[in-house]
């Protein structure tokens, strides 16, 4: 029984829990993509992988895509029967609520503050770290003046939750297409898990042929006589038309191998439509960058590099 006998109903409980939980799901999707966003702007070429990058912020979108909806709809249903039952603004497990949702986003400035004064005392001073801090300053402070706000008032009437509704609405749709400019499209994420698999192929392509050559000492005339069902090397194939990738030989220790490509590579530096990289080299300094559109890659074979397994391995010489 609660104050004023008015009892806690399971709709209550159910809307209560639902609300705060979905409150909780867009609290951390808003942060994560804006700390994601933060990371694509403001890149650090110690730890960059636009893949990551690209991969939170459609995480972050879809939860506030979802969560954010499901949010004000259970804010309006509880708003709704606080209305008709004035006294259920009294209920201990909404104070139980506003007064955890209170204590998690005063803790939250305060570790914040925290990882602030720490960092800068290392000497962290990049404009990425401010700018991380400070959303999740705001956040955490937004949250807390609402909740603190929402907990002290006495159910007069106000237009301020449905201004604040279009506030929300407006920053969360916002922050969503604000992805669409940083990161690109879904089409262009298509397009560049396409292109990531063609410079895949590429490199399965030159690591049979410089093998081809270390076993036969001579490149091998055209891409099907490399196929090796022993091996399990199959020709591969460009992920979007099914055509065999071009090969061509240049001179007796140079080749060249072709792919068509959606968009231009991730390591090219400050590109348009949001294009932001400065992603680490492959791991043997390989170049495989491109532009849109058809790209060949020349390859010249070091004899001294990559020698013959004879050469590495002479068979004994039997002295009779």
């Amino acid at each position: 029984m609660e104050q004023n006998h008015v009892k806690t109903t399971p709709k209550d409980v159910f809307l209560h829990l639902f609300n705060i939980v979905t409150f909780y799901l867009c609290v951390i999707g808003f942060i994560t993509l804006f700390v994601n966003y933060i990371n694509a702007l403001f890149p650090d070429p110690l730890n960059y992988y636009f893949s990551g990058i690209s991969a939170g912020v459609r995480w972050a979108s879809s939860v506030l895509f979802i969560a954010t909806p499901a949010y004000l709809i259970s804010s309006w249903m509880l708003s709704k029967d606080i209305k008709a039952e004035p006294e259920k603004r009294e209920l201990k497990l909404r104070k139980w609520l506003i007064y955890f949702t209170l204590f998690i986003s005063a803790i939250t400035v305060i570790v914040d503050l925290m990882v602030f004064v720490y960092f800068f005392l290392d000497g962290e001073i990049t404009a990425r770290f401010f700018l991380k801090i400070l959303v999740v300053l705001l956040v955490a402070a937004a949250v807390f003046g609402y909740y603190f706000w929402e907990l002290k008032r006495k159910g007069e009437k106000t237009n301020i939750p449905k201004i604040l509704t279009v506030i929300v609405s407006l920053v969360v749709l916002g922050s969503i297409i604000a992805g669409f400019f940083i990161i690109g499209t879904p089409s262009d994420q298509r397009n560049r898990r396409f292109d990531d698999q063609r410079v895949m192929d590429l490199q399965n392509i030159q690591s049979q042929v410089i093998n081809y050559w270390t076993m036969k000492e001579k490149l091998p005339e055209n891409i099907a006589v490399m196929q090796d069902n022993i091996s399990w090397f199959a020709i591969p194939q460009d992920p979007k038309t099914k055509e065999v990738y071009e090969y061509r030989v240049l001179e007796p220790l140079k080749f060249e191998i072709c792919a068509t490509f959606a968009k231009p590579s991730q390591s090219k530096g400050v590109l348009t439509s949001g294009e932001r990289y400065n992603e680490p080299k492959a791991v043997y300094q390989e170049n495989w960058d491109h532009e849109a559109g058809r790209t060949c890659f020349v390859r010249t074979i070091d004899p001294e590099l990559y020698k013959s397994k004879d050469k590495v391995n002479p068979e004994p010489v039997i002295v009779k």
